[in-house]
């Protein structure tokens, strides 16, 4: 396995984790249990893609969080 395609798949399982608890608070416990795999699928399939873009972003987040 390529270099990209491990880190695809590190960056998309952390992102629909991330994802999936987000809908929990989101949404309620049940719903979010029951519904929010689906939109924790997607959003970890198309972050994991493009997991250089991602992680940019995340990177940026982070730098202007710590500057102020």
């Amino acid at each position: 396995m390529n270099t990209y395609k491990v880190v695809a798949y590190i960056v998309g399982g952390i992102a629909a984790f991330l994802i999936w608890i987000y809908s929990l608070f989101a949404w309620g416990f049940l719903g979010g249990l029951v519904i929010g795999w689906i939109p924790a699928l997607i959003g970890g399939a198309i972050m994991g893609f493009l997991w250089p873009l991602t992680l940019l972003v995340v990177g940026g987040l982070i730098l202007l969080i710590l500057k102020h």
